[in-house]
C-alpha cells in the first residue's frame, strides 16, 4: 500500500466525546430517578415481604432493556454526528468500542487470513445463541463460536466478527470486529482501507454503567488488544505489510457503550493481508 500521509486531529471527535459525555449525564440522571423509584415503592416493600422480588426483577428489564435504550437513541440521533470520527456506535446509540485497525484485502482472504492465525469465526446473535452464551458464561463452558453484540459503524452493524476465548471461556476473550468500507471512500488524511474493525479484550462479564444490561466489560488497554491482534497475523505470515500512522487522532482516555474506561495513542495500523498482493 502506499506510504501514508501526515494526518491532523479532526476537532470532530473532541465535539463527538463532549456530545456523547452529554448523553451519558442524561442517562445518569434517568438511572437516578428509577433507583429512587424503586427504594420508595418497591424495595421497601420487598424487603418487609409485602412484594416479590419478581417485581423488582420486571423493572430492571423494563428500564434497561426498553426505556433508557429508547432515550438514547433518541437523543443521540439528534446530536452525534453522522460520519467517521473513529468510534463505533451501540445499538441504543452511545458511543462504542473505538475503530483501532484497518486493513487491506478481500473478505474472504481477509477472513483466510484471520483462521489461519488461530481464530474463530463469531456466530449470529439471535435468541438461541443469547440463551447459549449466557449458559456458557455462567457455567464456564467453552462455546469457541459465541456471537458478539452488534456495533455499528457507517449506519450498519458489523460484517463480520472474529474471537479466541480464554480457558474456554466466553467471559474472557479476545475479539474483533469488521466493518467494510464504503466504495469510493478515503479516511481522514486521505488513506485507503477496504476493511475498518475494532479490536477489544473482554475481560468479565457485568453490567452496563449506562443501561444497566448484562454485557461483556473490556480491558480498558485497546492499543494492546490491537497490537495482540497484529501479532497473531505476523506469527501466521499472512500479512505482507503493516505500517503504523502514528496519531491518527489524539490520544485519550473516555468510556465505550457499556461504560468501561478506554485509552488509547491514537495510532492506526494499516494491515495488508497477503493475497491481496499477489
Amino acid at each position: 500500500m502506499a506510504t501514508p500521509k501526515k494526518h491532523q486531529t479532526n476537532p470532530s471527535s473532541w465535539y463527538a466525546n463532549h456530545i456523547n459525555n452529554a448523553i451519558r449525564l442524561v442517562g445518569f440522571i434517568l438511572l437516578s430517578v428509577v433507583a429512587v423509584i424503586i427504594y420508595r415503592y418497591l424495595l421497601k416493600d420487598i424487603i418487609s415481604g409485602k412484594s416479590h422480588f419478581f417485581a423488582y426483577l420486571v423493572l430492571w428489564l423494563f428500564s434497561a432493556y426498553v426505556i433508557l435504550p429508547r432515550v438514547y437513541r433518541g437523543i443521540s440521533k439528534l446530536y452525534l454526528p453522522n460520519y467517521f470520527f473513529g468510534r463505533t456506535q451501540t445499538g441504543d446509540g452511545l458511543l462504542g468500542d473505538p475503530v483501532n485497525i484497518a486493513f487491506n484485502g478481500k473478505r474472504e482472504q481477509v477472513i483466510a487470513a484471520m483462521v489461519a492465525a488461530g481464530w474463530t469465526q463469531a456466530g449470529s446473535l439471535n435468541a438461541a445463541s443469547s440463551l447459549k452464551i449466557t449458559y456458557a458464561a455462567v457455567r464456564g463452558t467453552p462455546y469457541p463460536n459465541a456471537p458478539v453484540s452488534p456495533l455499528f459503524l457507517f449506519g450498519r452493524r458489523q460484517d463480520f466478527a472474529f474471537e479466541k476465548d480464554l480457558d474456554g471461556n466466553p467471559r474472557r476473550r479476545h475479539h474483533i470486529r469488521f466493518w467494510r468500507t464504503p466504495e469510493h471512500w478515503w479516511l481522514p488524511g486521505g488513506y485507503k482501507a477496504d476493511w475498518l474493525a475494532a479490536a477489544t479484550f473482554d475481560k468479565n462479564v457485568g453490567l452496563s454503567l449506562f443501561t444497566g444490561q448484562i454485557t461483556h466489560k473490556i480491558d480498558a488497554n485497546v492499543d494492546q488488544e490491537r497490537d495482540y491482534v497484529i501479532d497473531t497475523l505476523r506469527h501466521a505470515k499472512v500479512t505482507s505489510d503493516v505500517q503504523f500512522v502514528r496519531h491518527f487522532t489524539s490520544s485519550y482516555h473516555t468510556r465505550n457503550g457499556g461504560g468501561d474506561i478506554i485509552h488509547t495513542d491514537g495510532s492506526l495500523p494499516f494491515v495488508t493481508i497477503a493475497q491481496a498482493t499477489e
